[in-house]
């Protein structure tokens, strides 16, 4: 990761806060990357959080496609990152790096697509980690006008309405895991009609559900905003769908930058607040919580500003509400315990 940038100083710096999407990283540069290279490990995770002055009291690593096995059964390969994240989380447990537990939680990857055959390889998942384990997120977004310069998979569109994704659906639900959905705002209803085939699986919307801007929306931004809160109103009468309130740094035009951005907290907080006040509205703080995406959003502002910027938004609510957003809905979601 580049040379972090000058910090704010933090806004109400003792509040505790989880933080539900932490990404780690050592992308090498190759041709057809969605991400510019860019080393982002457990080093680089603890100076970020130090330098911007907020109380992380636990982080939950979301998958990346990292440390995947280079051999073995394609189906287990992804036990790679599971058992990478889980030494990051025992590295942090040891507490010589300070009282924040990163990693805490780990949402792997596997392909729901495997249907009961994923049960064995969500099994090796938990063998791996065990309590850590919370939950898997696979590659699911897909915008007919590409994401991160690349075009999409076109495996992809549909997916969520495979027969197959949701039979895998079913399995994590039985083991009692999550799941994770990175999806762009076309996919809504897809991930709406997941939620009525499956009523008894916690689904965790990543990134607000990413309201787009360019393919059909490109000149249209006012317009797309009003579907994209219409789907999210939908969407949200689904008890068992929560939403991550966050990833709205991320430029899904173009490559993740490696390069850091300088956005203020205030200006992020006027840029932010619309979305992430309608998921609010529409979810209740019980089944919102903020989260970092970092290192992805780190190329629109620091760690500090994002969170100060959530603060910033948060003030209007109670001080229940608030403990809700920055802590106890990530915590109920990835079954952490809170002191």
């Amino acid at each position: 990761m580049s040379t972090l940038p000058t910090e704010e100083a933090a806004l109400d710096p003792t509040r505790p806060i989880i933080d539900p999407h932490l990404h780690l990283w050592d992308i090498l540069a190759a041709p057809g990357q969605p991400q510019e290279p860019m080393r982002f490990l457990f080093r680089e995770l603890l100076a970020m959080v130090q330098a911007s002055g907020h109380a992380i009291s636990h982080s939950v690593y979301v998958e990346s496609h990292q440390m995947h096995r280079g051999d073995g059964p394609p189906e287990l390969r992804s036990l790679g990152e599971t058992e990478f994240a889980n030494g990051i989380a025992a590295i942090s447990a040891s507490g010589q790096y300070g009282p924040a537990r990163f990693a805490h939680r780990i949402v792997g990857t596997a392909d729901l697509r495997l249907g009961e055959r994923l049960r064995p390889v969500l099994e090796a998942h938990v063998a791996a980690a065990g309590e850590r384990f919370a939950g898997i997120r696979m590659n699911t977004a897909f915008s007919e006008a590409g994401l991160f310069g690349y075009p999409c998979d076109p495996g992809l569109s549909g997916i969520l309405l495979d027969p197959a994704f949701r039979a895998g659906a079913r399995v994590l639900t039985d083991m009692g895991l999550s799941l994770d959905i990175w999806c762009v705002q076309g996919q809504l209803g897809e991930v709406a009609a997941l939620a009525d085939a499956v009523p008894d699986l916690t689904i965790v919307l990543d990134h607000v559900g990413t309201p787009e801007t360019h393919g059909r929306w490109r000149d249209h931004e006012a317009a797309g905003f009003v579907a994209w809160s219409t789907k999210i109103g939908e969407l949200a009468r689904r008890d068992n769908v929560r939403v991550k309130l966050g990833g709205l740094g991320m430029d899904i035009t173009r490559a993740i930058s490696s390069t850091p951005g300088h956005a203020t907290s205030a200006e992020l907080a006027v840029r932010w607040r619309p979305a992430i006040e309608t998921c609010i509205a529409a979810f209740s703080p019980t089944r919102a919580m903020f989260e970092s995406n970092f290192p992805p959003d780190h190329a629109t502002a620091s760690y500090g500003a994002t969170w100060n910027a959530f603060k910033i938004i948060a003030r209007q609510y109670s001080e229940d509400d608030q403990d809700r957003l920055f802590r106890c809905t990530a915590a109920e979601t990835y079954r952490i315990a809170l002191d």
